[in-house]
């Protein structure tokens, strides 16, 4: 599931630096933006079937690969 997500972070934040600091805030580096949050959130559901509702969430709950694994494991 773990490499999963990083291979949908990394397709929609196009660069691989998602995998090398789980912890990074994606939005505060410029990485990731709210709709790259939406489209990731579409690609959760048709990859994993894991049904995350942008308004269920807040910034701070999703702003890292770390906090996004868990969410989605959470989910699942």
């Amino acid at each position: 599931m773990k490499e999963k997500v990083l291979d949908l972070l990394e397709e929609v934040c196009d660069d691989d630096v998602v995998r090398e600091d789980l912890d990074m805030d994606l939005f505060e580096e410029e990485l990731m933006d709210s709709l790259a949050f939406a489209e990731l959130l579409a690609m959760i559901e048709d990859e994993l079937g894991v049904v995350i509702s942008p308004s269920e969430v807040v910034r701070s709950q999703v702003n890292t690969a770390n906090k996004i694994i868990a969410l989605v494991e959470e989910k699942k």
